[in-house]
């Protein structure tokens, strides 16, 4: 998995990195087929009192290519949101990728089944 963090009127310090990574964990426990993962961290200066601290990412795995964006007033507060986006997201993909909706052969009724010519 090839990760990049950058960020955007931010520096992105250590302690901000081993965070996004920390938190990257839980989504590579669920789903481990993970290509690229692009972290972008940054701030909006609106107003003097409003700022807003944003955290996108790219995530590219193996068939399908997700993007989620979270806005919050601290910074750490945007990547927990990101992460559980993030998070059911990818659930929700695993999900479709191993529930392929056929029942199998035992589970259907005997009446479904057609009786083989005797």
């Amino acid at each position: 998995m090839n990760l990049t963090i950058s960020g955007h009127h931010i520096d992105v310090t250590p302690a901000i990195r081993e965070y996004v990574q920390n938190k990257l964990e839980r989504v590579r426990r669920h789903f481990d087929q993970l290509i690229d993962v692009s972290v972008i961290l940054s701030v909006d200066n609106l107003t003097e009192k409003e700022k807003r601290q944003k955290a996108e990412i790219n995530l590219r795995m193996s068939g399908k290519t997700v993007f989620v964006e979270s806005v919050a007033q601290d910074l750490y507060a945007a990547i927990d949101s990101l992460i559980d986006k993030l998070d059911r997201q990818v659930m929700k993909h695993k999900d479709k990728v191993q529930n392929h909706n056929h029942e199998t052969i035992k589970h259907l009724s005997e009446i479904e089944i057609p009786a083989s010519p005797a």
